[in-house]
């Protein structure tokens, strides 16, 4: 109080687009919207500075080509190209099985099949970009206090008292999603009984930019190329098992690396850090509700299998960005219920196709049936010798199949 006088309160910040998580699909959300003229907040309850860490998040993440030409479209990849591993063949083996599928990048073009990058590098390169955007306000940490949508907007209340006004908010933060629940918007969800182990190896020989995922009784074993002589392993273990192997010294715990991988890489050893998560699977219901939309985990998250998680959530990014760029472009509201529906149906089938694969082949593949494991490698065997079909999948891959928003076709948003 000032001398007992009753103060204003600030006005609130007014913006188009609301995004609650500052994560790699919010912020990636944010740069495409904001390069395209859109006023854009996004708030995070984290600090900027601690998601940048190296300790933060250990993980890297598989870009595919089609991923890689949409962050290249809104400016990203230039911060990311240095630190970015080319995928140029990838290798698929069932266990000791001398059966495989392999996937060379020249029958496609001679170009890479994707890109490996580290999260701490893409959350730093996220940064960077975010700083030449003059349309783009990133309020963080702070949390979210309350937010009321309404016919004529949404509007925030943060923390620290301040207040967003906005067209749209969208719910980018993360499978837990608050705004999601708050919605009123169901899921579907269960969890494996798996644990994904996550660190960077280092190797004495080189990896060629050749990424491998064996299956395992376990679940899937992928050791994926990172700059030099480095890889990210992505191991798939029974929950019960897993923390008696998170527990090991460097030394055995690298040797249980080299029985599950072989002798392929040399002698191999964790590098920095490792991390443990629990696998699950969850999809909404629906992606949108009033003035309100979700993307990336928020609206689905899969196993790690084939590594297409973030890949979804750029796909989201770029079919959303292009909805409402275009509505924008026609004078419509960024919040009316049809401009939200059309990102819900190009989205919806793709996404619910990936996620039955990725949980089909979970199940098939982990476990040690004869039969199955019999069937599995003929199966792989065949697909390799099957070279339009085999294509067909390479495509896949890529991100280069269905109804592909401007920015995945290499095109201006």
């Amino acid at each position: 109080m000032d001398g007992g006088r009753k103060t204003r309160a600030a006005r609130p910040v007014e913006a188009e687009v609301l995004i609650v998580g500052a994560g790699m699909v919010g912020m990636t959300l944010a740069a495409a919207l904001a390069g395209a003229g859109l006023s854009v907040v996004v708030i995070d309850r984290a600090d900027p500075a601690a998601m940048a860490d190296d300790g933060f998040d250990g993980r890297a993440s598989a870009i595919a080509h089609g991923s890689q030409q949409a962050l290249a479209g809104i400016g990203l990849w230039l911060y990311l190209r240095a630190d970015a591993q080319p995928i140029l063949d990838i290798r698929v083996s069932d266990g000791p099985s001398r059966l495989f599928l392999h996937y060379d990048h020249r029958a496609l073009g001679d170009v890479p099949m994707g890109y490996m990058v580290e999260n701490r590098h893409t959350r730093r390169g996220l940064a960077a970009l975010a700083a030449t955007l003059s349309d783009l306000t990133v309020l963080a940490p702070v949390g979210l206090a309350g937010l009321t949508r309404d016919a004529a907007g949404v509007t925030a209340t943060l923390s620290d008292g301040r207040r967003i006004k906005a067209a749209l908010a969208v719910a980018a933060d993360g499978r837990d999603s608050r705004l999601r629940a708050q919605a009123g918007i169901p899921v579907t969800a269960w969890d494996y009984p798996q644990t994904g182990i996550v660190c960077s190896v280092n190797h004495d020989r080189p990896h060629r930019g050749v990424a491998h995922e064996r299956f395992l009784p376990a679940g899937p074993f992928a050791v994926l190329p990172l700059t030099g002589d480095r890889s990210s392993l992505v191991w798939t273990e029974r929950a019960a098992l897993a923390p008696a192997m998170m527990a090991l010294d460097d030394a055995a715990f690298g040797a249980e690396i080299e029985r599950r991988f072989g002798d392929h890489y040399g002698r191999m050893r964790p590098a920095g850090g490792r991390w443990a998560y629990p696998l699950g699977l969850v999809h909404a219901d629906r992606y949108v509700d009033r003035r309100l939309v979700l993307v990336g985990d928020a609206a689905h998250a899969i196993h790690p299998i084939a590594g297409q998680g973030l890949n979804m959530g750029l796909r989201d990014v770029a079919a959303l960005a292009e909805v409402l760029v275009d509505a924008r472009r026609l004078g419509l509201d960024a919040g009316d219920h049809a401009v939200l529906q059309r990102y819900e149906r190009w989205r919806r089938f793709d996404n619910v196709l990936l996620m039955m694969v990725t949980d089909g082949l979970n199940r098939l593949f982990s476990n040690d049936v004869a039969p199955l494991r019999l069937a599995r490698d003929v199966g792989l065997a065949l697909v390799d010798r099957a070279a339009p079909l085999k294509q067909l999948f390479m495509r896949h891959a890529m991100g280069l199949v269905g109804d592909l928003p401007r920015l995945v076709r290499g095109e201006a948003l």
